[in-house]
Formats: C-alpha cells, structure tokens, sequence
C-alpha cells in the first residue's frame, strides 16, 4: 500500500482553479448534444441543452471569479496588519488621551 501523498511546494506555480472549472464546463457544452444526437436525441433538443449549459457555465464563472477575487481582497486585508477600527496612526491616536490642537498633552 503507498504511503500517503504530503503537500509539498512545488517550483511550478498555483493552477487556476476557476479555469480549470471552466474548460471542464466547455467541455461538457460540446459533449452533451453530441451524446444526446449520438443517442437518437433531436437536433433541437441538443441545441437547447447546450445553450442552457453554455448560459449556466457563464454564470458560473462570474460567480466564481467574484468569489476569488473576494477571498483574495479578505486576505490581503488579514495579512495587511491594521491599527484599530479606524486606521489612526499618529499624533491622538491613543483612545483616552486628551490633547490640545498642537498635540500636547491637556492632563
């Protein structure tokens, strides 16, 4: 029996995964009508499951690039390392520190 496979980094760069969906899905557009046609289907009834296939394949991939780039936004944001709910940095940006305009103390 083989031992199990360990993720290791690879030299070879990440594959798209949305493109790899993708051309599966334009694989299937073409081979479901010839199927269909191959198996005494009509020529109608072919056209028409291939459109409907071509026109979800497309959302599909809208909706999974979206997706990416959502969870590719979420995590520059998480490793971008932020100071509080609003990003002050500076002269005042101590909660509880009361300072003057010039940024001098006021206790």
């Amino acid at each position: 029996m083989p031992a199990p496979r360990t993720h290791e980094p690879s030299a070879a760069p990440p594959q798209d995964s949305v493109s790899d969906v993708v051309r599966w899905a334009a694989f299937s557009c073409v081979l479901v009508p010839v199927v269909l046609v191959g198996y005494g289907g009509s020529l109608a009834g072919a056209t028409g499951a291939a459109l409907g296939l071509v026109a979800v394949t497309g959302v599909c991939r809208v909706l999974l690039r979206q997706s990416e780039r959502g969870a590719a936004r979420l995590l520059a944001e998480q490793n971008r390392g932020h100071r509080g709910r609003h990003h002050r940095t500076g002269v005042g940006a101590h909660r509880g520190t009361r300072q003057s305009a010039d940024g001098a103390p006021l206790d």
